[in-house]
Formats: structure tokens, C-alpha cells, sequence
């Protein structure tokens, strides 16, 4: 393979190692001689921390020590101190203490306030009433608890409902302007035709107007030279020239008068029109923000494989499933058996990006060929029709048996420096290549993987930098970027967005997986904020890879926890609902 091409099963254990969040315990030193002696010991009467040492030469010589209850240190917390009940002195009568609980008054009583007043009400041991209390309390303290954590949920699903709320407000103004704009320009062109228009009927006016003004011209002009002629032949005083001349003028004293129009065309006038809300747009009600946001996962099954890592799955028509672990070059063919993988085939091989067609055939982009592999039903890898020279490809979509979409990067010299994405029909052609926008730059740093959805837009996983930082660019059905996806500022405030995989949900809604972060984003067709959901919830750590099965179930394949050389990869089948 060339320099500077890299593969996804390397890359995504380093995007899974980062250092966990939080720091060590601080370390507890003996409480009595201050050193970092281990702790061992806990007196539960002086309320104490010591090591073996100071029990022994420290702790015993203190007064009455030899009384005092000591545990040890694997036993802190299963031990309370006793109280106690027998000192309690009386509110009424001081010089007396409780002894009982009066149930009825909700008060301690001393032997003189049960004389008095409490003889026939009910009357409990302290201690009974003490438990009863402790238990009233701890019941109250579950209410509040469960009545925290359902704010503490509710606190959760409304920032989601922000985000959304945001995503909507920034598309919506994002239409308006652009709306705004296109309206502006239609208005300007308009009006610029309507000038160009008057100009036009202006210009034609006056051409016939001054066509006639010529012909006046010319015949008024020729008619006073005939008039000073005939005049001249008036005033000659010889009669023999005289009758020459006026022989000459009467034959030539006709001219012909011009025939002008008798009306002509006028400019035309201007009637404003009415620039009204079917021009412009409105605002219309899009329904009421759910403040409950339904998304829901729910793990079906969890099957251990012994892969370092699942760095891409493609479920099959049978319910079989192609798992593959990237550089770490195997590839397997399991099926589901209760709760574990029978493996049907396994295959050496290094690829970046697989995909099942409808035809049930799997699709490879593999390690330094052009050309895409597949394997048919009988196992059998060969060369497929795509080959997409001089570009080597990396992602690879099935859109039908007709279609595939894939995304390849290419170099100058030895620098990566292409990356390009084809649409291709089933004989290999490449009907579309999308590589550059209308001002020739570049429309992707590095593909990673590609989704699309009914509409035709088509989501393209884009790394953007050394740290696997990312985006997802939006391509429209004529190939220009309608949307770019760099995640949100609050879901990463503390980690950039680094977009691992993405699929398409039954839905049409399209999810993009950040394995640092365990992070589903959930967009909607034009690539903008729907909500969020954080695997770790459901104890899913380290996601790499995900798909749709044809029953609608969710595959997540995951790796292994940083430092970690076990092959212990998980594959997760997953219920979804709300998106």
C-alpha cells in the first residue's frame, strides 16, 4: 500500500484509548502516626484510621482503650455506631429521662409524663421508635431520591430538546436567508427586465416618431427651395426668361407631402404589484416540542467474539452476519445461536469497508487494490466490476443491486492528497464522481464511510485531521453541499467530533457513531441535530461499527478498553425506538 493511506482498525483503538475520565483516589495514611503505613484498623469509639503498629503501641495505651470497639478495615460501613437511648433527658421534667415514646403525641416521656398524661396512650420502646423513624426517613429519602433522579432525567431530556430546538431554529433561518436571497435576486431581475423593457418600447417610440419628424424635414425643406424659385421666376424682368423659367417650374412644382402615422405607439406605464406572503413565505406552526424525547435502545443479545476489535459489521439476508476487524485482517461469517456466534467461514484479509447487497453478495474495499473484491454466496472472493484507478477505495455504500456509492482517496506523488466519492451503476460505470465544488476545491479531506437516504441525499464521513476529527458533509441530489455536520458544542465541549461510522434507519434518519465519546448522533435527511444518545447508558463502551439488519434490529461492534490484549470484542443486537 502506499505511504499515507491508513486503515480503520488502526486508527479506531487509538480513538478508543483515550485515559478515562477522573483521576486516582487519594491515598488515607494512618491517622495516628501520619505515615503510609496501610490502614487496617478503624476504632469506633474514637472514630479513627490506624495501621497495625499504632492498634497495638499507639491505640492501647489510651484511656479505657481497652473498652473500645475496633473492626477492621474490610468491615467500615458494616458497622454503625450503637446509640444511646438511656441518657435522654426529659423536655418536661429535667431532672428525669425518656424512657418511652408516646405514638399518639409523637413525643419522648419520661415516667412522669406517662403518670400524667400518657398512661393509656401508646407507648413504644425508643429504640422501636427510633427504627420506625430511621425506616420513615429512609422511605422519604427514596422518594426524594427517585423524585432527583427523575428531574435529573427530565434536566437531560430538555437540553436534548435544546439542541433540537437550536438544530430546527438554525435550519429554519438558514431556509429564510436563503429564501431572502433568492428573492431579492428574482425581484432585482425583474426589475432590471422591466427597465430593459421600457428602454426597448422607449426606443421604438421614438424611432417612429422621428422616422415622420425626418420626412417633415425633408419635404419642408425641399418645398421652400421651390418657393424661392418661383419667387425668383416673379421677379424677372425679362420676358422672354421669365416664360422659359415658368415653363420649368410648373412641371416640377409638385412634391409629394409624406404620409406620417396617425397615432403612435407610447410607452407603456408602471402598475406597482403587491409583494405578498405567497411571494415571500410565512411562518406556519410546526407542532408543539415534545419535552419527551422517546429515543430508545434496549439490548437484545450481547455475543463475545475473539476479535480484537468489530470494525465493521454488515448483517445478511439469512440473518447471518459478516463481522471484520480491519488492519487486524480477519473476517468472519457468524451466525446467532442462542447467545453465541457459530462461525460459518473465516477469511485473512485486510479491508476497509464491507457491504451486502441485495443479492446477498458482500462487497469489499480492500487494502491496496482499486478494484473492489466481493464474495458471492458460495464464498468465493473475486474481483468485483468496480475499479475506480488511480483511486484506491475506502467506503462503500449499497444503494440496490443498481447502485453503489464509494468513497476512495488518490495521491500526487506519494502525498494523499484526493479523495473523491463515485456513484456507480451494477456494470462498474461511474455515472457521478463528486471531488471538487463549483469553485474547484476540494469536497473531502479523507472518506471514511458513506450512508444515503430515500430522498438521494448522500452523508459522507469526512476526517478532517491528524486526531480523527471529523464532519459529515451532506451532498443534495445535484451533487452540491447542502449541509456540514461538525457536531455540538455542548455535546462536545470536551472532545472534538470524531465520526467513526454511520447507517441510515428505517426511519430515513441518519446516525453517525463517536466511539471517543460513545456518542450516537442523531440527524436528521439534511444532515441537522434530531438528539442524541449516549451508549454508555446501556453499558455499550468502545462502539466502532454499526447496521441495520432486514428486521430492523441495530448491530453495534465494538473493541476492547484501552491497554486491554484480550480479543474479547462485543457484538450487540439492539432494540430501537424513537428514531
Amino acid at each position: 500500500m502506499k505511504q499515507g493511506s491508513e486503515l480503520p482498525g488502526t486508527h479506531l483503538t487509538n480513538m478508543a484509548s483515550s485515559p478515562p475520565f477522573g483521576g486516582g483516589q487519594v491515598p488515607v495514611n494512618c491517622k495516628l502516626c501520619k505515615t503510609d503505613r496501610p490502614i487496617q484498623w478503624k476504632c469506633m469509639d474514637c472514630s479513627i484510621l490506624m495501621c497495625g503498629y499504632c492498634k497495638e503501641n499507639v491505640h492501647s495505651q489510651f484511656k479505657n482503650a481497652l473498652y473500645h470497639k475496633i473492626i477492621r478495615r474490610e468491615e467500615i460501613g458494616l458497622h454503625t455506631e450503637e446509640l444511646d437511648f438511656t441518657n435522654i433527658k426529659c423536655d418536661e421534667h429535667a431532672e428525669q429521662s425518656s424512657c418511652l415514646y408516646c405514638n399518639m403525641c409523637e413525643i419522648l416521656v419520661c415516667p412522669t409524663c406517662v403518670a400524667k398524661v400518657h398512661k393509656k396512650h401508646d407507648l413504644i420502646e425508643i429504640c422501636d421508635a427510633y427504627k420506625i423513624k430511621v425506616e420513615r426517613l429512609k422511605n422519604e429519602q427514596s422518594k426524594m431520591q427517585k423524585s432527583n433522579s427523575k428531574m435529573n432525567m427530565k434536566r437531560i431530556q430538555l437540553k436534548k430538546l435544546v439542541l433540537v430546538e437550536n438544530s430546527k431554529y438554525s435550519k429554519v433561518r438558514e431556509d429564510l436567508l436563503k429564501h431572502e436571497k433568492t428573492v431579492k435576486d428574482q425581484v432585482e431581475k425583474h426589475f432590471k427586465e422591466l427597465k430593459n423593457k421600457l428602454e426597448q418600447n422607449h426606443e421604438t417610440v421614438l424611432i417612429s416618431v422621428k422616422s415622420d419628424l425626418n420626412a417633415i424635414s425633408l419635404f419642408t425643406t425641399q418645398k421652400e427651395d421651390k418657393i424661392n424659385e418661383v419667387q425668383d421666376c416673379i421677379d424677372l424682368s425679362n420676358a422672354s426668361e421669365f416664360f422659359k423659367e415658368v415653363m420649368k417650374i410648373e412641371k416640377f412644382t409638385e412634391i409629394q407631402e409624406p404620409r406620417t402615422k396617425s397615432s403612435y405607439n407610447s410607452s407603456p406605464k408602471f402598475v406597482p404589484g403587491n409583494i405578498n406572503q405567497s411571494i415571500i413565505g410565512s411562518l406556519q406552526d410546526d407542532g408543539n416540542l415534545s419535552a419527551e424525547i422517546n429515543i430508545s435502545l434496549v439490548i437484545n443479545n450481547v455475543y463475545q467474539t475473539e476479535l480484537d476489535a468489530i470494525v465493521d459489521v454488515s448483517p445478511c439476508l439469512d440473518q447471518s452476519i459478516w463481522i471484520s476487524s480491519g488492519a487486524y485482517g480477519i473476517l468472519h461469517r457468524v451466525k446467532p445461536e442462542g447467545n453465541n456466534l457459530k462461525v460459518m467461514s473465516e477469511c485473512n484479509i485486510k479491508i476497509f469497508r464491507m457491504a451486502v447487497t441485495p443479492s446477498n453478495q458482500l462487497i469489499l474495499s480492500v487494502e491496496g487494490k482499486t478494484r473492489l473484491q466481493q464474495i458471492n454466496n458460495t464464498g468465493e472472493l473475486t474481483d468485483s466490476v468496480y475499479d475506480v484507478t488511480p483511486f484506491y477505495p475506502n467506503a462503500n455504500h449499497v444503494v440496490s443491486d443498481n447502485k453503489l456509492i464509494v468513497g476512495a482517496y488518490g495521491f500526487i506523488g506519494n502525498e494523499l492528497k484526493r479523495s473523491a466519492v463515485f456513484v456507480m451503476n451494477k456494470k462498474g460505470d461511474k455515472e457521478t464522481v463528486y471531488e471538487h465544488d463549483e469553485h474547484n476545491q476540494p469536497l473531502f479531506t479523507y472518506t471514511l464511510r458513506i450512508t444515503s437516504t430515500s430522498t438521494g441525499n448522500i452523508h459522507v464521513v469526512d476526517k478532517i485531521s491528524g486526531d480523527w476529527s471529523g464532519k459529515v458533509v451532506v451532498l443534495g441530489q445535484e451533487g452540491h453541499i447542502i449541509n456540514q455536520y461538525t457536531g455540538h458544542s455542548t455535546i462536545n465541549k470536551s472532545e472534538s467530533f470524531k465520526p467513526g461510522d454511520i447507517v441510515t434507519t428505517p426511519s430515513d434518519n441518519v446516525v453517525v457513531m463517536d466511539p471517543v465519546n460513545h456518542i450516537l448522533h442523531i440527524l436528521n435527511d439534511n444532515g441537522h441535530l434530531i438528539s442524541y444518545f449516549n451508549t454508555e447508558d446501556i453499558g455499550i463502551k468502545f462502539p466502532f461499527s454499526f447496521a441495520f439488519n432486514t428486521t430492523g434490529k441495530l448491530y453495534i461492534g465494538c473493541g476492547r478498553a484501552a491497554g486491554s490484549q484480550t480479543k474479547e470484542a462485543k457484538l450487540y443486537k439492539i432494540n430501537i425506538e424513537g428514531f
